[in-house]
């Protein structure tokens, strides 16, 4: 299994005045990826960002941007966010009439794939296309706002995850990452990383600590998430 844990915080939670800073100042402190979650008021009942802030922010860091898409239908606006800089892009497979023609379109426009999972949605849809998924996202919350508790039920979904993922692997050498989105804090962590979660999404716990005026405000929160994956 891959054990590399990665951590992803959710500029959903960030201040947008200070958006670049913002995004500098937590990869600076550890964190490894950049989650960029788009909703679009008709999949999701809210309304965040588009391709413009992709691809504003692309310039001011290496790190990996992983697009994470509550929006419908989704083909329409892919290849905008590969051209915009996006490294992953996650979709709902209830956002797509053909699933796998959409994972296609994400990778023929140079980006790493994914399928989201709400809560109550079955793991079934990755049966028929595992070959086109480079990432699996489950949502341990319903999407749509951050700040939402973590859904225990999500635990035994991963666990499930993990498997079909682990057995793929043994058959073809190839990796995908499991990734867990909603209500990861350092409390939680840990337990989700042992049901087989690889990469975390953390929002609120990330960019709701220490002081505005701090540059170095993330590393504690980071570290401790560090921390308590070690005891995975």
């Amino acid at each position: 299994m891959d054990k590399t844990f990665r951590i992803a915080p959710s500029i959903l939670s960030a201040n947008f005045a200070k958006l670049g800073q913002e995004i500098q100042d937590v990869i600076a402190s550890g964190a490894d990826i950049v989650h960029f979650d788009v909703m679009d008021n008709h999949y999701v009942p809210n309304l965040t960002i588009g391709p413009l802030i992709c691809e504003a922010i692309r310039p001011v860091t290496d790190a990996i941007i992983d697009v994470h898409l509550m929006v419908k239908p989704v083909d329409r606006i892919i290849p905008d966010f590969a051209k915009a800089g996006a490294n992953i892009i996650t979709f709902h497979p209830e956002a797509s009439d053909h699933i796998d023609r959409t994972l296609s379109l994400v990778r023929d426009s140079g980006c790493k794939s994914g399928l989201v999972f709400n809560p109550a949605t079955s793991l079934d849809y990755l049966d028929h296309v595992m070959d086109k998924i480079d990432m699996v996202l489950l949502m341990s919350v319903n999407p749509g706002f951050g700040g939402q508790k973590f859904i225990p039920e999500t635990l035994n979904k991963l666990t499930m995850a993990r498997k079909k993922i682990d057995a793929y692997m043994e058959k073809t050498g190839r990796t995908i990452w499991l990734e867990v989105d909603g209500g990861v804090n350092a409390n939680n962590i840990a337990e989700i990383a042992k049901a087989g979660a690889d990469t975390f999404v953390a929002g609120s716990a990330i960019f709701g600590s220490g002081n505005d005026n701090d540059p170095n405000r993330y590393d504690t929160i980071v570290k401790s998430l560090r921390e308590s994956l070690s005891k995975a």
